[in-house]
């Protein structure tokens, strides 16, 4: 017996040791990775090149967590950029002497359309000083082809390629899964919510007419919209461009050179040479470059005194749930208390509401959009729509002083649906599975997904989603002067490019998120010296490491391995999260 107890507590101390040895290794690991967010102060030389590639996500707001996107097998940092930072970036680039010009060294670009435009707003900006851009790749998608025809230079590997070749829109449709799996899909979308098109790869197995309207006029706007842009950089005609497209012509690099979408074909090295000439550093001398990771602590050589008074800029970014919500996700209590916080605070003078959402949860997006009503009515609050707002992400955004969008932002989608599933029959005749119940009163099984609505049950949800419907409608005639009726005509579900949006009186101008902050500035008359305070307040360090390592490893981990195919996943994360009546954009997109 003593020699069973020496064994089970030498065992006991054995594992004791390992686990404090993990921990000890682990808190190294933490330590060391927090040193690298300290921001040490980085000096320039006289003629560097400021180098970007983008190589990593591009979200609104950059995150301060070093372990988001952390790649633990590598050792890497993946963390997402955020387009505040870029912005800030390039504007202190720009009025900084020892940059010389940049040199964007990409493939492909992790973003929307309308982040994009952003940040090439921004690089116009900065070429208005004389100061170069140059850019280079192995080949180029076509977000990154369009980010680099803005370039005065643009070169590409000799056995490269671009891919240009218009925008498609391909759905993916369950119908026929779930009619084999014997799962009925019941829907419910109000009075003519026809373009609510969300619901549809759950019960029909191609797009209706209404949805491939709306889808055309949609990629028609955007397509526009870039081949204008690329026109007026590389003085190709917008025929040319589309003829370009439709014969697949980009395929080929020397074709490429031929069609002057770049200006020539080399190797890296040869670039590197071209950029040495460029700032005056011929010979052997080396190329003076800095990252952009690293320009980040570089000290502003543009001197102002900040006052105390500033503007609020508050991030809402992801489906808009109840609660506190999920990495990536707008929790309703999360971005109210967001919005109170910087309505609250006597030093915040104007709010800028980034809203970068396909929508969600309806009731969900009426909390938020309280805090709005609340917070105009002491302060100036001014809307910067990104990528996408649409459905719950234009209701967040409605009652707002005045509207931001890029041409190409996805807005509208003013519509609301529900659904409920039908297990019976996978059930019953699938599985050989039956239920059985009793209950107090005559609707207590309301709602059971074993069995289909009664008639009575249906017409109470038809009720309610008519009545949501109706008060989105005239949320938007009361906030932006339009009539109900005109609105309805407008809404139905139906998706609108942000230029299409100012014409029709969604939004009321075209601008990015500086834009939004100048305006916002301009309101509340603080001149050119104000704050920018960010909001939600960021949480403390070994919280978002916490939260990084449990509750978001398992969905990077699924995503890394699905490469392309995480859209689908996205998909169908995105239907198991669908709770209450939602108000929500009818389809995931993504543009290469």
């Amino acid at each position: 017996m003593k020699e069973f107890i020496k064994f089970m507590f030498a065992s006991f101390l054995g594992t004791l040791l390992t686990v404090l040895v993990l921990m000890v290794i682990m808190f190294g690991m933490i330590a060391g990775l927090a040193s690298m967010t300290e921001k040490e102060e980085v000096k320039l030389k006289s003629n560097t090149v400021l180098q970007i590639n983008w190589k990593t996500p591009i979200y609104d707001r950059a995150s301060e967590n070093p372990f988001e996107q952390f790649d633990f097998s590598t050792l890497q940092s993946n963390r997402p950029l955020g387009l505040n930072v870029i912005l800030k970036n390039i504007e202190k680039a720009k009025n900084d002497p020892d940059v010389d010009g940049i040199f964007l060294n990409m493939e492909e670009i992790q973003a929307g359309v309308s982040t994009i435009e952003e940040i090439r707003n921004k690089l116009l900006e900065f070429k208005k000083t004389g100061k170069f851009i140059v850019s280079y790749a192995n080949g180029y998608d076509q977000k990154a082809y369009y980010l680099a025809s803005l370039s005065d230079e643009i070169y590409m590997n000799p056995d490269g390629f671009i891919l240009f070749k218009g925008l498609n829109a391909q759905l993916f449709f369950l119908k026929k899964m779930l009619d084999k799996l014997d799962i009925g899909i019941q829907v419910i979308r109000g009075p003519d919510n026809k373009y609510k098109s969300a619901v549809e790869p759950l019960i029909y197995e191609k797009m209706s007419d209404a949805n491939r309207e709306q889808l055309e006029t949609l990629l028609n706007s955007i397509w526009g919209k870039l081949i204008l842009d690329i026109s007026k950089s590389r003085g190709i005609s917008i025929e040319e461009l589309n003829k370009a497209a439709d014969n697949l012509d980009l395929v080929s690099a020397e074709k490429a050179v031929e069609l002057n979408f770049i200006d020539g074909l080399m190797y890296e090295d040869e670039l590197m040479d071209k950029l040495k000439e460029k700032t005056g550093r011929v010979g052997d001398s080396k190329l003076r470059s800095v990252t952009f990771g690293k320009y980040t602590n570089v000290k502003s050589r543009k001197k102002r005194k900040i006052t105390s008074d500033g503007i609020a800029v508050v991030y809402a970014q992801g489906d808009i749930i109840q609660g506190k919500g999920v990495p990536n996700t707008i929790g309703s209590e999360t971005m109210a208390r967001a919005l109170r916080q910087a309505r609250e605070n006597d030093r915040v003078k104007a709010i800028v509401f980034r809203v970068n959402s396909p929508g969600g949860d309806a009731l969900a997006s009426e909390v938020i959009r309280r805090e709005v009503v609340l917070a105009k009515k002491e302060k100036p609050v001014i809307v910067s729509m990104g990528d996408v707002a649409a459905s719950g992400g234009y209701w967040i955004s409605v009652s707002a002083d005045y509207i931001f969008a890029e041409p190409t932002t996805i807005t509208g989608s003013i519509g609301v649906f529900g659904i409920i599933p039908n297990f019976k029959g996978l059930f019953n005749d699938k599985l050989g599975i039956t239920f059985d119940n009793v209950k107090t009163n005559k609707n207590a099984d309301f709602v059971d997904v074993m069995k289909p609505l009664s008639d009575y049950q249906y017409k109470k949800i038809d009720e309610e989603i008519t009545k949501i419907y109706n008060k989105f409608v005239n949320l938007v005639s009361t906030s932006r002067n339009l009539g109900a009726e005109y609105v309805d005509g407008i809404a139905r579900g139906r998706v609108w490019a942000g230029s299409d949006a100012l014409k029709l009186g969604l939004v009321d101008q075209i601008g990015g998120l500086d834009d939004a902050i100048a305006y916002a500035a301009e309101k509340a008359e603080l001149g050119e010296n104000y704050r920018i305070r960010e909001y939600p307040v960021r949480k403390p360090f070994y919280q978002q490491i916490i939260e990084e390592l449990q509750g978001d490893a398992k969905a990077r981990i699924i995503g890394n391995e699905l490469g392309d195919f995480k859209t689908y996943y996205d998909q169908i994360q995105t239907l198991r999260r669908m709770k209450g009546i939602q108000a929500r954009l009818p389809f995931i997109y993504k543009i290469d």
